[in-house]
């Protein structure tokens, strides 16, 4: 069943309820910071763009800057938490929940965990540029799934891939499928959500020993 005909459920007091209706794009851009999407077109895909990369570092530098303020309270721990709000993208709960667990099993210096007072936050709605990662505007940053791509491609592979980008990977859209950062690039048929040993390492690298200062170069391109 395509998620723009998913019954709402919300009101009736379901919480994060399996099936629910599209919400439509101007109701996401009623949050305060949230982000306000173009208008929804037939097809959405990874196409990359300077723009893109520079909103991609732009979310990291964001979260980094919210991790390190919660971090400074409480110094020496081995691993830094990176708190995130999915409560406004409803019928992502799944692929949100199965992204954290799929990062959280693949490195160790750093933990995404739903809460209060979060880092960032997940939306939903229609987006003609697809889905993405930047900042609210507000010192945080929020991942945007759109509707559209998540019926064309695989949406735990959507999630985990723009939830990569608030652990400080870049797209490298001419990677291979097993290359999660890859996005789009290896077509529809890449279904792989897991990042590989490299991505893995990086990340482990940016965030090693707590929070170490940004590294400027987390977003220059592999080649």
């Amino acid at each position: 069943m395509k998620r723009s005909t998913m019954v709402l459920s919300a009101a009736l007091g379901l919480g994060l309820a399996a099936t629910m209706t599209a919400v439509p794009a101007s109701a996401v851009a009623l949050d305060h910071g949230a982000p306000a999407p173009a208008a929804a077109t037939s097809t959405s895909s990874y196409v990359g763009s300077a723009a893109e990369e520079a909103n991609n570092k732009a979310f990291f530098d964001a979260v980094m800057k919210s991790a390190k303020a919660k971090q400074a309270a409480s110094p020496g721990l081995a691993a830094v938490t990176v708190t995130y709000d999915a409560s406004r993208a409803p019928s992502f709960a799944t692929e949100i929940a199965r992204s954290a667990q799929i990062w959280n099993s693949s490195v160790r210096n750093v933990q995404l965990r739903a809460g209060s007072n979060a880092d960032f936050k997940y939306y939903e709605g229609n987006d003609s540029r697809g889905s993405y990662a930047s900042t609210d505007g507000h010192g945080r940053g929020y991942i945007f799934l759109d509707y559209n791509q998540n019926e064309q491609y695989d949406s735990t592979r959507v999630t985990a891939h723009e939830t990569g980008h608030v652990l400080g990977l870049p797209d490298h859209y001419s990677g291979p499928c097993s290359e999660l950062m890859s996005g789009g690039g290896p077509g529809p048929s890449c279904t792989n959500p897991n990042p590989n040993s490299a991505e893995r390492s990086r990340v482990n690298q940016l965030w090693a020993n707590g929070v170490k200062a940004f590294d400027k170069g987390a977003f220059i391109k592999a080649h």
